[in-house]
Parts: C-alpha cells; structure tokens; sequence
C-alpha cells in the first residue's frame, strides 16, 4: 500500500469535522483503518467540542473514498454532518495516526 505524500501526482489535503455520536464509539480507530487501507496520510483526533477532526492526503479518488466512509462511521456511531475544507498537504507527513490516543 502506497503512502499519499508529495509523492504522489496531484496531492491534494481536506480537513473533515465530523459531527454527531462520534466520540466513544471507535471512530478514530475506524478513520485510522480506512485511511491506511485507502493509502491516505494524515491524522485524526477528538475534540473538545464531541467532534471528530480529520488531515487527509491523497489524491482526489481516495479523499472521496475517505470521505464517504466517515459519512458511514463505525457501526456504533451516528455522523450527522461532515463538515470539509481545503488546506495545505503537510511536506513528509507519509503515515496515518491517531492523536491523543493515550
């Protein structure tokens, strides 16, 4: 599985915030799953106001690959909206993580 970096032709990044019952339901873990098995880096964390946010880079096919699947979430959660916006492909970021999992 390729990792999405500058590498890859035509980089693009999305920040998503997702709300809904996204917290305490394994959504990060199923971000984190999804993102790797479509070859997107990037991150996602919780945060402070019950939402889930998620950096994703890759090319436009797997961010609406990606996109679709937090529509979807784990089978606990509930996504009531998936917010998104443009931003800037972080140079050398080739992983998928979790933030402030422990």
């Amino acid at each position: 599985m390729a990792a999405a970096d500058q590498s890859i032709p035509n980089a693009e990044a999305k920040r998503f915030v997702v709300r809904g019952r996204v917290q305490g339901v394994g959504f990060r873990w199923f971000v984190e799953s999804e993102a790797r098995r479509l070859g997107v880096s990037g991150w996602v964390r919780n945060n402070a106001d019950g939402t889930v946010e998620v950096l994703a880079i890759g090319n436009r096919e797997q961010l609406s690959n990606l996109r679709s699947r937090l529509r979807t979430g784990p089978r606990a959660a509930r996504v009531d909206d998936v917010e998104e916006s443009e931003v800037r492909p972080v140079p050398g970021m080739n992983t998928f993580r979790i933030e402030g999992a422990w």
